[in-house]
């Protein structure tokens, strides 16, 4: 509501890094996260709660799952000009309706989303879903072109980007006129043993997972077990955990012969003690960033400037 999110960033009370911009591929730990992230409101001030533009098909049926996990006193429900309008999210609509991983009041066996975010919210026999007590506020545009599919889809990507780079910003020296290129910065040094691993978005085999971690983007997160190394390699979990992330960094380089991970980041060494775990997910570093480097002779690291499309 300031303004765009790059101008006015802070840290959040509570942060879970997902690792993808969308949640379609996997709901469940979506909803997962919901819950983890909800369960340290202390109900003390008002919490608004900005759902996602996704509201077809599955969508629509996700935000039904989250309205009665969180159980809102009130429900904002912006329609679309010209538009077919989705249906009006009432308390008796989200009561009676069955959404992606609930099921309404005409189809019983659904065990009650618990608002503590304690409870699981697994469906389960002979249980039933009760009503929400929402209050419902509809708002209809009357400018033209307001929710144009496609377009939120590019400002989104550029925001992202310029989010991702009012962060790295905090990497810079602020008594230096000149912003100083990533590689003339000096990262951290993190032993392989120190912290585990994980791919969030997709299957990546053990021998290649370096591969897939250099010069990418990683939540910088702590995990409640402590990190166990069988062997010199790196330590890879098999789960996707749902944890706290304190931060985001650039993992600059890999040095193989050391066991070092080379990382960039802004977050604090009081904070950094506590990182034990590296998410690696499906959002890149932009472009400009490895682009943009400036002072290098020949090829730029981790550019391809000539490459076969017939591969």
């Amino acid at each position: 509501l300031p303004g765009p999110p790059f101008t006015h960033q802070q840290t959040p009370l509570k942060m879970v890094y997902y690792g993808q911009t969308s949640c379609e591929q996997d709901t469940e730990r979506y909803l997962d996260v919901v819950k983890y992230v909800f369960s340290c409101y202390k109900k003390e001030v008002p919490l608004v709660i900005n759902t996602m533009g996704w509201v077809k098909g599955e969508g629509l049926l996700l935000l039904i799952d989250i309205i009665r996990l969180l159980s809102p006193s009130h429900v904002v429900q912006m329609d679309m000009y010209d538009c077919k309008a989705m249906p009006t999210l009432t308390p008796e609509h989200v009561h009676l309706s069955a959404g992606l991983h609930t099921k309404g009041k005409q189809q019983p066996k659904c065990k009650q989303l618990d608002a503590g975010a304690v409870e699981s919210w697994k469906c389960s026999e002979g249980e039933d879903v009760s009503a929400p007590q929402h209050k419902l506020l509809y708002i209809h545009p009357e400018f033209p072109r307001a929710g144009v599919a496609g377009e939120a889809r590019v400002h989104s990507g550029i925001l992202r980007d310029m989010s991702i780079l009012g962060y790295l910003g905090h990497l810079q020296y602020p008594d230096i006129g000149a912003v100083l290129p990533l590689h003339s910065l000096v990262p951290y040094q993190v032993p392989f043993s120190a912290v585990a691993l994980r791919v969030i978005h997709t299957d990546v085999a053990p021998t290649n997972i370096m591969y897939a971690v250099n010069a990418s983007w990683v939540g910088l997160c702590c995990i409640p077990d402590e990190v166990q190394c069988q062997t010199d390699g790196p330590v890879l979990l098999t789960q996707t955990p749902v944890c706290d992330c304190l931060g985001f960094g650039i993992v600059r380089g890999v040095d193989m012969e050391k066991k070092l991970y080379h990382i960039l980041t802004p977050v604090p060494p009081e904070n950094l003690r506590l990182v034990n775990c590296l998410l690696l997910g499906n959002i890149s570093i932009p472009n400009c960033v490895l682009v943009g480097q400036q002072g290098i002779e020949g090829e730029i690291p981790y550019v391809t400037s000539d490459y076969n499309y017939s591969i």
